[in-house]
């Protein structure tokens, strides 16, 4: 048997769409960080954000629902749309929101670590809500990544202080509320599959979204600098809807564990896009907790329960 004909089928394009798609949604902090040095504010931003994205998920949506023989798939019930609801609160709104308020305290770089704590988060919800056993050798992988965040938060909150504890909290938080996502999306992919949750899910978060700015700002908080309108679209197309589809067509081609796997690029790609972009610090520490982090989340990944969604926040 040959070396290719014992490789999984597209196994090379869902690595470099795997890659792709984890690098594009790490991009997502260094435009929030641009776009706040324009003095925009977080529940401001995010509107934007979702505003020019929410056409494209209502269109993927439609394409999920409608692309085979021009029928529906499964037709939505009344569960269905509440389930939808609380995912598109917990996944995307109250997540998304959370990420984009925390970075107003934080590096891009710390942000990202938190984040990637995501499948620790999974593994735990699992065993509280459901049960399931974690390892002794999970548990120790656990204990890692959670130093490594520590290492690099504690650096961080030496000059940037109290401001650093309740943006390390506010991203904490949104990486809870995805994990919550996570564990209750499992049977509702199955029923409607992936790319139409997402869509739906997304969209209901967009519209939240819209709704929070309507409530919270006077339209006159709409008039922002040309830049953050830029950033914005940038923000909704290559670092949102984009690797979306990518990470989902990796999924399909090289399945869940090696797409979660191969995303492990994503914190080492914020780091590098922060120093060059943003001209945060590069320290041994941050160096060090990030290896610490990358390799408790091996760990954990590769022995735990796989995630079977995308990260989006």
């Amino acid at each position: 048997m040959t070396v290719s004909a014992s490789r999984p089928p597209h196994l090379v394009s869902g690595l470099i769409l795997a890659s792709a798609g984890s690098i594009a949604f790490s991009g997502k902090a260094i435009i929030v960080k641009l776009a706040y040095r324009h003095g925009v504010d977080a529940v401001t931003l995010i509107m934007y954000r979702m505003l020019f994205a929410l056409p494209m998920f209502l269109a993927l949506a439609w394409w999920a629902t409608y692309r085979q023989g021009g029928g529906a798939r499964t037709p939505l019930t009344r569960k269905d749309w509440l389930g939808i609801l609380g995912l598109g609160v917990t996944g995307y709104y109250l997540a998304s929101f959370l990420d984009f308020w925390g970075l107003s305290y934080i590096s891009a770089s710390l942000e990202r670590l938190i984040l990637y704590l995501n499948p620790t988060l999974v593994l735990v919800l699992g065993w509280l809500l459901y049960g399931r056993r974690i390892s002794g050798l999970q548990a120790g992988a656990m204990a890692v990544s959670y130093a490594g965040v520590l290492l690099v938060f504690g650096h961080e909150a030496n000059f940037a202080g109290q401001g650093a504890v309740l943006g390390a909290v506010l991203v904490f938080g949104s990486a809870i509320s995805y994990a919550i996502y996570l564990v209750y999306s499992g049977e509702m992919v199955k029923r409607l599959g992936a790319m139409r949750l997402v869509g739906l899910a997304t969209s209901v978060a967009c519209l939240l979204c819209l709704a929070q700015f309507a409530l919270l700002r006077p339209m006159s908080a709409a008039q922002v600098a040309p830049e953050v309108i830029w950033l914005s679209v940038l923000n909704a197309t290559a670092c949102t809807f984009a690797p979306v589809i990518m990470v989902m067509m990796a999924i399909e081609r090289i399945g869940a564990g090696l797409a979660a796997q191969t995303g492990m690029i994503g914190p080492m790609s914020t780091i590098a896009m922060g120093v060059l972009i943003l001209d945060e610090p590069f320290t041994g520490w941050i160096v060090a907790g990030t290896v610490l982090v990358v390799s408790g989340v091996f760990i954990v990944t590769r022995f735990g329960r796989p995630v079977t969604e995308t990260r989006q926040a």
